[in-house]
């Protein structure tokens, strides 16, 4: 198991907690990538990231999602096929699954820390950004 595989284990344990805060993996000048949904787009550093991760989960509760799949890529990459397994809209009462039925989560890493970040909605998307098959 290659070591950029750990980061990004521990990323997703606190996820699937629904612990959305940490960024004890992240380098300082992390870019974060919102490729898809209701606010596309990106952000340099650690208070950028923190509050489109804000802005991103307030409409929800309970938010919780599950990795399908760990996928170690060339260029110290690694890619998380992950699915919506909990959460529903505040107001909406809508469910997460709803929404987020099959997304990915790409990471870059560099000496353990995570310098990007692509948050993907439609798992097929960054599949074939990647040039990669289900």
């Amino acid at each position: 198991m290659s070591a950029n595989l750990n980061p990004v284990r521990t990323i997703f344990a606190a996820w699937e907690r629904g612990d959305f805060g940490s960024a004890e993996r992240a380098h300082p000048e992390i870019e974060f990538v919102m490729d898809e949904g209701l606010d596309p787009g990106s952000s340099i550093g650690l208070a950028a990231m923190a509050e489109r991760w804000r802005e991103g989960l307030n409409p929800w509760e309970d938010v919780r999602v599950s990795a399908d799949e760990y996928r170690d890529l060339a260029g110290d990459r690694v890619l998380v096929l992950l699915r919506g397994s909990s959460g529903r809209g505040k107001t909406s009462r809508m469910d997460l699954g709803d929404v987020l039925t099959k997304g990915a989560s790409l990471f870059d890493i560099s000496s353990g820390k995570v310098t990007k970040l692509v948050l993907y909605w439609d798992r097929d998307r960054a599949l074939a950004d990647l040039g990669l098959e289900e």
